[in-house]
């Protein structure tokens, strides 16, 4: 089902949350053919565009082919935030530039006072969403919490505030500050903001399968679903729920051919843009997801985070297949 934020038209209801350390080019273009409608990518400091900073001016890098894709920056200061959104707008292909007030980690809300720190502030809210908006002519969004903590649930306040301001769709991972990652995720806030507000609303937080994505659509009448976690190493992940959305097409194991293909594009896809010295150590971890769900693989791991090149780290794998032979069929 197609639906917009603001003029930016999205073929489907599955968007890609933005991971930090996660959602580089390559994760995003490997996630992008999977058929992914949105992708975020992972959050970028305001100042550290302000100041020019070289790696993270290259995490600005993105292609046409990932598009509609939206940049996340995170940061608390008006001048800094307007100078950033206006350098990606110039600079990018983003067609949307969304606010991070969501961001849990003690470095970001207690040294910056951004991410979820935000929350506690809604007056700096609505001046944040209004100084970008007035700034930039794409939509802009805004990534929230539940609230600080469990005594301060104040999505709904937060979501009222940030449309008032201009805001064009809101992200709600509906767990606290205080919780990070831990627990579990209350999707009846996220049914609350839907209630409350008249933009696009997007569920975050606990969709780990295609059925998943389908009840929360169900319980909260949100617009799109948004997976993180869940898609490391398991892109396919994307494409079992837009097809199970769109026609209740059951998810199809994946075989140990496509997950191998897919890994070695992954990673051919980052050395292409990166280089061995910086892929290949990178992508250890995003290996070790990949062959998670198969079979005898406590070694396998082990090795992968040995590995230092490409060609050892392919013949790692292909050794590893024809090693476990008919028992990975």
């Amino acid at each position: 089902m197609k639906w917009k934020i603001g003029n930016v038209e999205i073929d489907n209801q599955i968007a890609l949350a933005p991971m930090a350390g996660v959602c580089d080019f390559s994760f995003r273009t490997i996630v992008k053919s999977m058929g992914c409608g949105l992708i975020e990518t992972e959050m970028v400091s305001d100042k550290a565009i302000m100041y020019g900073n070289w790696k993270t001016k290259e995490k600005l890098y993105m292609t046409d082919y990932e598009r509609p894709i939206s940049q996340q920056i995170v940061g608390s200061d008006i001048e800094s935030l307007t100078f950033a959104s206006k350098y990606i707008y110039e600079n990018t292909n983003a067609d949307i530039i969304d606010i991070n007030m969501g961001c849990p980690v003690v470095k970001v809300t207690n040294r910056s006072k951004s991410g979820c720190a935000l929350m506690k502030d809604p007056i700096k809210v609505r001046s944040i969403v209004e100084s970008i908006v007035d700034i930039i002519p794409i939509p802009v969004t805004v990534k929230i919490r539940s609230g600080w903590d469990k005594d301060n649930i104040n999505a709904v306040e937060i979501a009222q505030i940030a449309e008032d301001a201009g805001a064009s769709a809101i992200t709600v991972h509906p767990r606290t500050k205080d919780q990070g990652y831990s627990g579990k995720a209350d999707w009846s806030i996220i049914k609350e903001v839907k209630e409350n507000v008249s933009i696009p609303v997007i569920g975050n937080g606990d969709v780990r399968s295609c059925f998943d994505a389908k009840r929360m659509l169900d319980e909260t009448d949100c617009d799109a679903v948004m997976v993180g976690r869940a898609a490391l190493g398991n892109p396919w992940l994307i494409r079992d729920c837009i097809n199970y959305l769109e026609d209740g097409t059951l998810p199809k194991e994946v075989s140990i051919e496509e997950r191998m293909e897919i890994l070695k594009k992954h990673i051919n896809l980052l050395l292409q843009r990166k280089g061995e010295a910086f892929a290949i150590p990178k992508m250890r971890t995003q290996a070790a997801y990949y062959v998670k769900k198969l079979p005898k693989t406590i070694e396998l791991k082990q090795q992968i985070f040995k590995m230092n090149t490409r060609d050892d780290l392919f013949n790692l794998l292909d050794n590893y297949v024809e090693t476990m032979g008919d028992e990975l069929k």
